[in-house]
């Protein structure tokens, strides 16, 4: 299933991103607030416990998050983007998924894959900015599910349609969280209108 998150400041932000005048800080600054600012919809539905919490005035109920959370980003764009997932979830252990795409078959290897001994038991959200072919998603989806993981949700910045179609073609069962739905990939299965490169925008390369 897929989620459309918005919000005005997402918005803002998102077009500080899109804009080839923004310079790498503005670029960074920009991706980290609306990382934040998706976390509370990519989290909204994470099962909690009641506890017991004493207060300075007298004890009271309170919640505890019933599992463990595991953030997952694609190496290596991803890290940017789970950076601000980071901020809020400070709690979450961290994994890493290595995939790099063929400029000529457009298709995903992948070459590092570490990830927490409790993934398991936890739920997991694995991050990437761009969502073009999906390729790369569904393949390091494939990976976390080979680690026994069962509750996977993916967050992204920008979703094509095409790379929705086929996530979802190969891991229904994972709901897809977007900032935004673009129009279409180009013939180099690039996103249009996108925001170009994410990892090298990012990283500054």
């Amino acid at each position: 299933m897929f989620h459309h998150v918005d919000h005005p400041i997402i918005r803002e932000r998102l077009t500080q991103i899109r804009s080839v005048d923004s310079e790498t800080p503005a670029f960074r600054h920009a991706l980290h607030d609306v990382a934040r600012l998706m976390c509370f919809s990519v989290t909204a539905d994470l099962e909690t416990e009641t506890t017991e919490v004493e207060t300075p005035l007298k004890k009271t109920e309170g919640h505890t998050l019933s599992r463990p959370v595991v953030l997952v980003p694609i190496l290596r764009a991803g890290v940017g983007m789970m950076q601000g997932f980071a901020e809020i979830l400070t709690e979450a252990s961290v994994g890493y998924i290595g995939l790099y795409r063929d400029e000529e078959t457009h298709q995903p290897h992948a070459y590092y894959c570490k990830l927490p001994d409790h993934t398991a038991a936890s739920d997991v959200i694995l991050i990437d900015p761009m969502l073009a072919t999906g390729g790369s998603a569904a393949d390091a989806a494939d990976e976390l599910k080979k680690a026994g993981a069962t509750r996977i949700r993916f967050a992204c910045l920008i979703a094509a349609p095409e790379g929705v179609s086929a996530f979802e073609e190969r891991h229904p069962d994972i709901p897809i969280y977007a900032a935004a739905l673009d129009e279409k990939l180009n013939e180099n299965a690039y996103i249009v209108p996108g925001l170009g490169d994410a990892g090298d925008r990012y990283f500054g390369t």
